[in-house]
């Protein structure tokens, strides 16, 4: 029903708003990756327990049981989507980074084609299109720098976001999002064995536990739950946002200029989700007055 995809779309939005102060964070703060990464899944392991906790109470359990075995897969990708990312940023230009992590719709809509044979119409692959060409643009300024190593990490994140997605969309009668404490668990466990597990400053402290403990729980239990009403590569689409928002964040506080073809790349990344949007509420409006 096209009120479920206004409904899916509202709630991938609203995930994406959460995330924007991510990129800023991550740069104001002046750890190193890897315990960035170590104190990230630790917190977000508590938060995420008790957002569940609060949501389900005595039934937790049994909402956990229910994920079943897709539940452990989308635990597992949630953790290394959050590995791959940070340690592409570590080990490659940025702009790398994004230009992979663009192909994540594409990647989505192609997997939900051949394992669920989920298609999309036309005007969706038409906006991932446009979307992840305006993305690249974004990123094309920072292409070429960095180690194969940070490339390779930015694939896994993207093919494990894909993945993670579309199997939550495959299990529409479970909520994936009450896994993503084991995923984050993962994630804190693998930087600790590299020797991230050391005390912080207060300053970093600061902006870590506002990052894990309020702005990225929230963002990642909204776009887990979404899929549940919309396919996964326009969740992923819906992410494509983030790129835009979280760069005018990082110009409006630290002064970062974005480039010439980031500022085009950006409009029509955000021209492109908007018209997206615009559609979807005109067809829920059509839809309403049959």
């Amino acid at each position: 029903m096209q009120s479920t995809r206004i409904k899916g779309l509202t709630i991938a939005a609203l995930g994406v708003l959460f995330i924007v102060p991510d990129a800023l964070l991550v740069k104001i703060t002046s750890v190193e990756p890897v315990v960035f990464l170590f104190w990230r899944g630790l917190l977000l392991a508590f938060s995420f327990l008790v957002i569940s906790s609060v949501r389900y109470r005595a039934r937790l359990g049994a909402e956990i049981r229910r994920c079943g075995w897709k539940g452990v897969f989308c635990a597992v990708a949630f953790g290394l989507s959050q590995l791959g990312f940070v340690m592409g940023m570590k080990n490659t230009a940025a702009g790398n980074v994004l230009v992979i992590l663009n192909t994540s719709p594409v990647i989505a809509a192609l997997i939900a084609w051949l394992v669920w044979k989920e298609a999309l119409p036309w005007r969706t692959w038409m906006v991932i299109l446009v979307c992840v060409a305006g993305a690249t643009l974004m990123a094309l300024g920072e292409w070429g720098r960095g180690d194969p190593l940070g490339l390779i990490m930015a694939g896994v994140a993207a093919t494990a976001l894909a993945l993670n997605l579309n199997v939550a969309r495959s299990k529409p009668g479970s909520d994936m999002s009450v896994v993503l404490m084991f995923g984050a668990l993962l994630v804190a466990g693998t930087a600790a064995l590299m020797g991230g597990a050391v005390m912080l400053s207060l300053r970093d402290a600061l902006f870590i536990a506002l990052l894990c403990l309020f702005f990225l729980p929230v963002a990642c239990v909204l776009i887990q739950i979404s899929p549940r009403y919309i396919p996964a590569a326009e969740v992923s689409l819906m992410l494509l946002l983030e790129t835009i928002l979280g760069s005018f964040l990082v110009w409006l506080f630290l002064g970062e200029v974005p480039t010439t073809l980031s500022l085009i790349g950006g409009a029509i990344v955000f021209s492109a989700l908007v018209a997206h949007g615009w559609i979807e509420v005109k067809r829920y409006r059509q839809t309403r007055t049959v």
